[in-house]
């Protein structure tokens, strides 16, 4: 099934019923599968063909999905761009996978420029949503006005295997990689959450998660609307907005970045809110404290885990009538998908052993964008390997221990410390750079750099961190800086992260026993 269909169907079935909410401005299936064709149309008098892909740099916004839904009826692959990232590194993905076209928002005019006279895309190649927008570029909105509404005609069909979207995210050798998804894996995607969330086309649901994240768009967005349920957008939620929100629209299903449910503690008053409507609370993507956890079950709010990758869609889930019983853990298997914890050798590892999630079914990418090698790595006979070390109990519920790679997330964004070591290796007074992720109470997690000079150089803190500033998005900037004579290291050179780790946390106890010593 072509992922384009869903709003061509609900279209005709339910042509009134209210698909986006976006800033109070209602929009019908029929107005979305309208002005869908619109740049369908728009799209194919530019040439745009199935396999071409087309760069999308927005905030959260109906446009985003209507590209969304036309680039999949045509055929053509969304290659989703985050938004925080710098110059440089949206250069590489678009170049990398080879983007004919590329669509943005006038905040973003300034970056895209930068990169513009190296991508050499030709002209009707850059479509600006909202205004003003540059004379190299045409606008979006007076654009499609013009174009017809009928449902565009393919020449072939489009739908199963065929690549939907080429999703970037970075890896632990430093460079991005494009993970193909498939209509296949999309549609499976959506059954998957079906079943989760239970939904009904009465459901409605927040995006707070950015679309260019697969958490925001194939977890949020994709299985509200493929049930003819409705979602609110905006560019961005402040917390009171979101309990606004709730009580205003009757929010029935919340799924939100523990990052985010933290910070509605700190500056909300839970008690002042009708959140009577919502059926289930949902939350996943990075590591989430107990005590949150906790603390929302004592409020009669429970947290339901997810735990999932962008290669392989969700993997395992908490049922929000398990979230008291099973607190801490990520839930049992999808239903279309079958998961394994192994150890080194492939053996299932008995409950309380750590060994690492593999999986394998429906939802699998096709691979990594031009990279057979990294793909046969990662997909091997059949099952994708996801790098993520977890446990389970008697009763078969997965517990995640740790990453086995080196990725750590802060404030629901991946970050792999190679991204930031490369670009620190090219300081000319730089010797080595090792970066860990380390605990924090409002990220989740941040960035710790510890760096070796060379003999007779010198570096403040400050100037480290200043040196990342435009080559690396501000997201990925660490949080702490240490100088060391020289990082500890395998006999195969290999840096020893798990003893930075350990100096870190010896440090913030020394630090701790100080201050309790001061104040005696």
């Amino acid at each position: 099934m072509n992922v384009g269909d869903w709003i061509s169907k609900w279209s005709l079935l339910q042509p009134q019923k209210t698909a986006f909410i976006s800033e109070d401005r209602t929009y019908t299936y029929q107005e979305v599968n309208q002005r869908t064709n619109q740049l369908c149309h728009l799209l194919l008098n530019f040439g745009v063909r199935k396999g071409d892909r087309a760069a999308v740099l927005l905030h959260n916004c109906p446009q985003y999905l209507e590209i969304y839904f036309a680039l999949s009826k045509i055929g053509a692959i969304l290659v989703p761009l985050n938004w925080r990232l710098a110059g440089p590194e949206l250069e590489f993905i678009i170049k990398d996978s080879g983007c004919k076209m590329l669509i943005f928002e006038p905040e973003f005019e300034e970056v895209v420029a930068s990169v513009r006279p190296s991508l050499n895309l030709s002209n009707g190649s850059y479509i600006t949503v909202g205004e003003p927008h540059p004379d190299w570029s045409i606008d979006y909105e007076t654009s499609i006005s013009k174009q017809p509404t009928p449902e565009p005609f393919n020449n072939e069909p489009v739908g199963g295997e065929d690549p939907h979207i080429i999703m970037y995210t970075s890896g632990t050798t430093g460079i991005p990689k494009g993970a193909v998804l498939s209509h296949r894996k999309t549609f499976f995607n959506v059954l998957n959450a079906d079943i989760i969330y239970n939904l009904s086309s009465k459901d409605i649901t927040i995006i707070s998660r950015p679309m260019f994240h697969s958490g925001g768009l194939l977890v949020e967005s994709s299985p509200f609307l493929y049930k003819g349920g409705t979602i609110i957008i905006r560019k961005k939620f402040r917390p009171p907005e979101i309990l606004d929100t709730i009580e205003k629209y009757k929010v029935t299903i919340l799924e939100l970045p523990a990052t985010v449910y933290q910070f509605i503690l700190q500056e909300c008053d839970l008690s002042r809110y009708d959140l009577r409507s919502i059926r289930c609370y949902f939350t996943g993507g990075e590591r989430i404290p107990i005590t949150l956890l906790k603390e929302y079950l004592s409020r009669g709010m429970p947290l339901s885990q997810i735990f999932g990758q962008t290669e392989a869609s969700t993997i395992t889930f908490l049922s929000a009538e398990m979230a008291a019983k099973k607190i801490g853990s990520v839930g049992l298997p999808v239903f279309h998908g079958e998961v394994r914890i192994v150890d080194r050798s492939g053996a299932d590892v008995k409950p309380g052993e750590v060994g690492e999630i593999i999986i394998r079914g429906p939802t699998l990418m096709s691979g990594y964008w031009n990279q057979p090698d990294l793909t046969a790595e990662t997909i091997r006979n059949g099952w994708l390997y996801t790098g993520d070390l977890a446990k389970i109990d008697e009763e078969g519920y997965f517990y995640i221990v740790d990453r086995e790679k080196d990725m750590y997330i802060s404030g629901g964004e991946n970050i792999y410390p190679a991204e930031i070591e490369k670009v620190f290796f090219t300081h000319p007074k730089m010797f080595d750079a090792g970066v860990i992720g380390v605990p924090d109470e409002k990220w989740g997690e941040v960035g710790k750099v510890y760096l070796v000079l060379k003999p007779g150089e010198s570096m403040t803190e400050e100037e480290a961190l200043r040196f990342l500033r435009g080559k690396v998005g501000k997201y990925k900037i660490p949080k702490y800086v240490e100088f060391l004579p020289e990082l500890p290291k395998t006999a195969s050179g290999k840096i020893q992260k798990f003893l930075l780790k350990e100096w870190h946390q010896q440090k913030l106890r020394s630090t701790k026993f100080e201050i309790r010593n001061n104040l005696k």
